[in-house]
């Protein structure tokens, strides 16, 4: 087998030296003439971040830590705030510091907005599942829209974190498990958020997190420590934080976890090796809430000083809530501990981005009153928060075909905590949002006539309001409206059951070890199961559940995530038809908790077989539970039908493969199909994925046609990285696989070798 190395360090298509401390970003005149200005301590301001810090509605502080940061401001040491919203909010603070501080620097301003502003689309997980990128992308525009009319300017996402664990709360809040699939969807996101033009009123500067390996924290409890191989890291974890720069992210977040003993915000490898030196990255790093303090906490850092030392050498260039940088690293570099050419760097980077947002030409350029109040929930933005979530469902099965609804003399039962539900719908992360405002099932039901509709809650989810960032209290004890369902589904034709997790069970420190139906919502499905088989199971969550019952008991099972403001129509859209579903998996859902990690791009082991009948113990498996997913990843059905056939992988000249796949439609419906394209690299001098997704079309296909999809693969997807970040492309025999999920594939193979002429013969 031929084997070449291409580069160091994650492919870059820029020259930089990884060894080199400090990146020289000379882009703006103004910015250097105002550099040539501050005082090291007017610098160091710059790198200061605060959240907000006393109501602007009543006096200035006069004492304590709030009067300390309001000196800060107007004295031009705070760099930026964070959770301070709304046009006249904004436009008091930035005042503050224009009009008081020496060089009137403005600051810039942050929020975490993360699947829309005050309208919520789906959650990110849910987002992903439509493998749609035109859609998400449009999707973070109306985000910013909204959130830029209400005078932000930055955003704390796209979260990118690769997790094959769905016990962290956070995968809610990313893509999924696959690299692939995960750096598309980065793109989508940081151009949808960022736009053609920073300096546009109505976008956000975009912050891609958390740099690096947060989504493997161990036993997917969040905060943990994270270890793992290189091939993991730059395989799997790098590559959709490369794809963010490659679309011109502006702004980086490093994590909470350790990354094979060292604290992200304190490794140089990840921010000035690789990030600021390989990949050549111009913005600039910010640290997650505290996580500079937490250095000490680690153990790493033994004093205040030393985390400051140690986090802004390695290259983390602004401090969140800290106060860390602030108090010591002027003496720091007085002491000779830190070289104040670092302090220049992480200073002229926070100031390019302000300035390509526009923010010195007009500090107030994002406060415009009449413009907030024509863009927060406009009709224009409740019509993309609507088609997002329908592009966002999919449909896990439908045996008996219940699904779409046939309303000619429907007698329906709807049954369950989520039917009447206006708040969890919106999922975690939507800090803007109203509560309440999420159209729920029924009311989406309900708008479509012709069918006898009843609705019952049945169980209780939560016997205690959730608080928003603390505790969900599920019911345990409450089953006073279990027997009611049970008497409607007797008599109906057809029961849909509304189950799930609430919406602040998944998210940042939502950590599970139990996946299946929350609270009583078990008990109930099996009741009504009892007196009526013929059930719609409509799953309201914002991660893999783990529902073996389900899958061999109920006929058809939509799997509709958190969907935000327009969940309830979105999801009657798809119940009746209106809206044929397309979505795709971006996660495995397991069977049990034990399988986890589930993940589909696995290695095949030395003994993945059982090798014969006389021999049924020594393989790897498990003695009580199959080997195969609940739902496998790229896993989605349609009301219609796919025919996969005449796959074909040539070998051209300039080393590329082209594939070509006929993909009819065979069903009574038209639909949409997201056609994937996996390979297996079959020989290779580290072992390999026994598959990998290295490409996708999602594309109509009317009832009865067919059409020819063709893909090219080139070194970009053939290579894969070492231990050490090398990359490499290997030739010789590839397996190519192309199907409508990872499970579901035909395949071909194509030897990549090339042929040697021996002359004269």
């Amino acid at each position: 087998m031929f084997l070449l190395v291409i580069a160091f360090g994650c492919k870059s298509n820029k020259t930089v030296s990884v060894t080199k401390t400090v990146d020289t970003l000379i882009k703006y005149d103004r910015v250097e003439s105002l550099i040539r200005k501050m005082t090291l301590e007017e610098k160091v301001g710059q790198m200061n971040l605060y959240n907000g810090f006393y109501d602007l509605t009543g006096p200035a502080p006069s004492d304590g830590d709030a009067a300390q940061k309001y000196d800060n401001i107007k004295d031009g040491l705070v760099g930026g705030m964070l959770n301070i919203r709304g046009v006249d909010q904004v436009r008091q603070m930035q005042k503050l510091a224009v009009d008081n501080s020496r060089l009137g620097i403005p600051m810039i301003f942050g929020y975490d907005v993360i699947h829309g502003y005050k309208t919520q689309s789906p959650i990110p997980l849910a987002e992903s599942a439509s493998w749609d990128m035109k859609a998400i992308k449009k999707s973070a525009a109306m985000a910013s829209r909204e959130a830029a009319a209400s005078g932000l300017n930055w955003t704390f996402a796209p979260m990118v974190d690769i997790s094959r664990d769905p016990r962290w709360g956070r995968v809610m809040e990313g893509a999924g498990e696959d690299p692939y699939l995960g750096s598309m969807i980065a793109k989508a996101r940081v151009e949808g958020f960022q736009g053609d033009d920073l300096s546009d009123p109505l976008t956000l500067a975009a912050c891609a997190k958390h740099f690096a390996g947060y989504g493997f924290s161990e036993g997917g409890r969040d905060y943990n420590s994270t270890d793992i191989s290189g091939t993991t890291l730059h395989n799997i974890v790098m590559p959709p934080f490369k794809a963010a720069v490659d679309a011109g992210v502006a702004t980086f977040m490093n994590g909470f976890n350790d990354l094979n003993g060292v604290p992200v915000n304190a490794s140089s490898y990840l921010q000035r090796d690789i990030l600021k030196g390989a990949w050549g990255f111009e913005g600039f790093v910010v640290s997650d809430w505290w996580s500079i303090k937490q250095t000490v906490t680690h153990g790493q850092s033994a004093t205040e000083e030393e985390a400051s030392m140690r986090c802004v050498n390695a290259g983390s260039d602004m401090d969140m809530e800290s106060y860390y940088y602030i108090k010591h690293l002027p003496k720091l570099v007085r002491d000779g501990k830190v070289d104040e050419a670092k302090i220049t760097d992480a200073a002229r980077r926070i100031l390019n981005i302000k300035f390509e947002l526009g923010l010195f030409d007009d500090p107030y350029k994002y406060c415009n009153v009449d413009r907030e109040k024509a863009e927060i929930g406009s009709d224009r933005n409740i019509a993309d928060a609507r088609d997002m979530a329908k592009r966002s469902i999919v449909l896990l099965q439908n045996e008996s075909g219940l699904l779409p609804l046939n309303r000619t003399n429907k007698k329906v039962a709807v049954i369950g905590p989520m039917v009447s539900e206006k708040n969890s719908p919106l999922g975690s992360w939507r800090l803007a949002s109203e509560d309440g405002s999420a159209v729920s099932l029924q009311g989406g039901l309900e708008s479509y006539k012709g069918v006898d509709w009843s609705f019952y809650q049945g169980v209780k989810l939560i016997d205690k309001p959730a608080a928003f960032i603390f505790e969900t209290y599920i019911n345990e004890t409450d089953r006073t409206g279990i027997d009611e369902a049970v008497e409607a589904a007797k008599s109906a034709d057809l029961v849909i059951m509304a189950l799930g997790e609430h919406g602040f069970q998944s998210g940042e420190a939502r950590s599970r070890t139990k996946l299946g139906l929350p609270g009583l919502q078990q008990e109930l499905l099996e009741a009504v199961h009892a007196v009526n088989e013929n059930i719609v199971l409509v799953l309201f969550n914002g991660r893999p559940l783990t529902l073996p019952w389900a899958k061999d008991n109920i006929p058809t099972i939509l799997e509709a995530w958190q969907l935000g403001n327009e969940s309830g129509n979105a999801i009657a859209d798809v119940i009746m038809g209106e809206y044929n579903p397309s979505g795709k998996l971006p996660m495995t859902f397991p069977r049990s908790v034990g399988q986890i990690p589930s993940y589909y791009n696995t290695k095949s082991t030395g003994r993945p077989d059982q090798p014969s009948d006389k021999d049924l113990v020594f393989w790897s498996h498990y003695s009580d539970e199959t080997l195969d997913p609940l739902y496998a990843f790229g896993h989605g059905l349609s009301y219609t039908t796919f025919e996969y056939s005449n796959l074909k992988a040539d070998k051209k000249e300039n080393g590329s493969i082209e594939v070509s796949v006929s993909v009819a439609n065979t069903g009574g419906y038209d639909g949409e199909e997201v056609i994937q394209l996996y390979i297996k690299d079959l020989y290779c001098s580290l072992t390999r994925p026994i598959k990998e997704l290295k490409g996708f079309r999602k594309t109509e296909i009317k009832s009865g046609r067919s059409k020819s999809i063709k893909f090219t693969l080139t070194d970009k997807e053939l290579g894969y990285f070492d231990n050490d970040g090398k990359w490499f492309v290997e030739t010789g025999e590839y397996e190519i696989m192309v199907g409508g999920s990872s499970d579901n594939v035909i395949k071909v193979k194509v030897d990549t070798t090339p042929v040697v002429v021996v002359e004269g013969k």
